[in-house]
Parts: C-alpha cells; sequence; structure tokens
C-alpha cells in the first residue's frame, strides 16, 4: 500500500489539522522531531519509515494566498517527490505547479471552479492530476452544483469520465481525530465501479488494522499525519 505522510503547511510552518477547523490549527508536536519546518518534519519521515513522497497540503494557498513555491523547491532538492493541493480554482494554476516542477498535482472539489478546469487540467497534464473528492461529514464540499449532482458517487463518475486516473477520498470532518477514516464504505463502492481508478483514502487512520481493512477492500493507498507523529503506525504495518 502507498503511504503518503502529509504535511498540512500553514504559515510557513508543518501544522496538526483537526476536523477541517482551519482557524484552531497549531504548530505540529511530533515525537519524530522537535521541529515544525517543513524540510525537518519531511526529514523525520524520511528517517524514521524511509518514505519520501509526500502529501502537501498548502493551506494558505487553498485559503486564497500564494502558493509556497520555495517550500515546494527546497523538498524537491532534498530528494522528495510531492503531492500537492495548492488550492486550484482555474486553469492558471495547475500550469504554475506543473512549471515549478511539483510531479502530482492535486486537484480538489472544495476548490475548484468546476469540471471543465479539471479536464482541462487532465487534458493538458495527463496522470500527474489527481482529484480530491472533498467531503465534510460525508457531504461535498465546493461548488458541487457544477457537477450536476452533489453526490459524491456521481461526482467521482463524472471526474473518471474526465481522464481521472487517481482520486484521494477526504471527509475533513475525521482529518487528525483518530476515529477512522469513515469513507471506507464510499472508497469500497467507487473500487468496485472504476476497477481502473487508484483509490486512495485520507483522514482519520489510526493504525495498522486501518490500513490492512483499506488494503483488502482495493484501496492502493493512504495519506496518514497524526498515526505516524504519534507512534500508532510502525513501517511493519505496511510493508
Amino acid at each position: 500500500m502507498r503511504i503518503l505522510p502529509v504535511l498540512d503547511l500553514l504559515g510557513g510552518e508543518v501544522v496538526r489539522a483537526t476536523a477541517g477547523r482551519r482557524r484552531e490549527y497549531r504548530p505540529v508536536v511530533s515525537t519524530l522531531t522537535t521541529s515544525s519546518r517543513p524540510l525537518d518534519v519531511a526529514r523525520a519521515f524520511r528517517s524514521h519509515f524511509g518514505l519520501t513522497e509526500l502529501y502537501l497540503a498548502d493551506l494558505d494557498a487553498i485559503l486564497g494566498d500564494e502558493p509556497a513555491f520555495t517550500v515546494y523547491a527546497a523538498l524537491a532538492a532534498d530528494g522528495f517527490r510531492l503531492w500537492v493541493d495548492a488550492g486550484v480554482h482555474s486553469g492558471e494554476r495547475p500550469r504554475r505547479l506543473a512549471k515549478a516542477g511539483v510531479e502530482n498535482i492535486i486537484i480538489g472539489l472544495e476548490t475548484v471552479a468546476g469540471p471543465r478546469t479539471l479536464a482541462d487540467a487532465c487534458a493538458a497534464f495527463g496522470d500527474r492530476i489527481v482529484f480530491s473528492l472533498d467531503l465534510k461529514d460525508g457531504m461535498a464540499l465546493g461548488n458541487a452544483t457544477t457537477w450536476e449532482s452533489v453526490d459524491p458517487e456521481a461526482i467521482a463518475a463524472r471526474a473518471v469520465a474526465l481522464g481521472v486516473g487517481r482520486m484521494i477520498v477526504l471527509d475533513l470532518v475525521r482529518v487528525g481525530g483518530g476515529g477512522g477514516v469513515g469513507t471506507e464504505k464510499l472508497c469500497r463502492r467507487l473500487v468496485a465501479a472504476h476497477p481502473d481508478l487508484e483509490v486512495i483514502a485520507a483522514g482519520g487512520v489510526r493504525g495498522g488494522d486501518d490500513l490492512r481493512r483499506l488494503k483488502e477492500w482495493g484501496v492502493r493507498g493512504a495519506l496518514v499525519a497524526s498515526a505516524l507523529h504519534d507512534g500508532r503506525l510502525t513501517r511493519a504495518d505496511w510493508e
């Protein structure tokens, strides 16, 4: 299973995300490192777990500011491969991220203008595009009406039809709570409906049992932060 450690970046620091309440986010406290600097946290993931592929949620960019291109460059220069959610809304930002060398460009339902932007990005950048099916307590986030449905499965099907081959299923309510992913049934249905789709679960992973159950159901990856920082996951849980 692909394990993607998460860097939630806010104000230049890695923060501990909790249920999408971004005003409450504080610098991360970790058993892996005493630092909240992005490069230090990334290096801690590498030294403890051998992980060099990272998911970076640029919360400042998601909230409307400029992407943290200098942080992306520093991480890439140190040997990390990045999946970056920088709040893509229109077609300009994917082009800027691609030009900056971001290998995997996340387009999130929360921020994207609509399916046309996703379709254009898929046409331009192919499998570098990853769609994030952003939910809050099971409900679709963002301007879901542009998708002609507010049903997450219908939105996912539309994204696949537009060219998406990798999809993150993220429920913000579950992030940082340690209460389980909560989207297992949805992920399982997406795997069954779209056998070629790489489904990646995000938010709320508690430990190895969650990873094993997701893998059994065909989920190919997981985004993890708190369980790594708190010592609830070890390399043996996914290797």
